[in-house]
């Protein structure tokens, strides 16, 4: 990777590293997400602090992000840094600088970075995200699911270039590793005499 590569990458993850989950309950004068119910600055939860409404205000936000970020690095970066690009973006909200390193779980920051370039697979892949979570009731199951098609689609588009194809299954590997409590919770559900209630997203 040359300079300007790195000089993009490292942007990337301080834009990333603005949660607009905090940013957008902070000004509505809601408490901080990660004070809350799972504690994850993520649509999930600003849906149960502050509606429904204000989540979708998040989701489009990071999404749009997510788009801007993608068009840039398309333009600044080698093709097979790209997805490079997508990798430092949800490390910024997996782990963002501004807040204490305590941010999201970066799915619908990928999706939007996919849908950048694959539109019609983004649209599969929320599509993919209904069907698993209307039976179910698991959002953490639905977004690997979603996952899933996003990850197939970067690796279809890299040709399974060495570069891009470790940058896209690092990526992934990060949002899986952010849904750990979730897989913890959802074991514990199978236990006897335990609620069963769906883990937080």
């Amino acid at each position: 990777m040359n300079l300007r590569t790195l000089a993009v990458l490292v942007a990337t993850y301080l834009f990333g590293s603005l949660s607009f989950a905090i940013a957008v309950l902070r000004i509505g004068r809601f408490p901080d997400p990660r004070t809350l119910h799972s504690g994850n600055p993520g649509t999930s939860n600003v849906a149960r602090i502050a509606g429904r409404p204000v989540a979708g205000l998040v989701l489009l936000l990071d999404i749009a992000r997510a788009v801007a970020v993608q068009l840039a690095a398309s333009r600044f970066c080698a093709a097979d840094a790209v997805s490079w690009a997508g990798l430092f973006l949800v490390l910024g909200n997996r782990f963002p600088l501004f807040h204490a390193f305590r941010g999201g779980k970066g799915v619908a920051t990928y999706l939007g970075f996919v849908a950048a370039a694959h539109p019609w697979f983004a649209l599969l892949a929320c599509g993919v995200w209904l069907v698993t979570y209307l039976p179910s009731r698991i959002p953490a199951l639905a977004s690997m699911a979603m996952l899933f098609v996003l990850v197939t689609a970067s690796l279809r588009a890299s040709s399974f270039a060495i570069l891009s194809t470790s940058g896209t299954f690092l990526t992934a590997a990060l949002i899986v590793a952010g849904h750990r409590s979730n897989w913890t919770a959802l074991g514990k559900r199978e236990q006897p005499g335990l609620a069963r209630r769906p883990p937080a997203e």
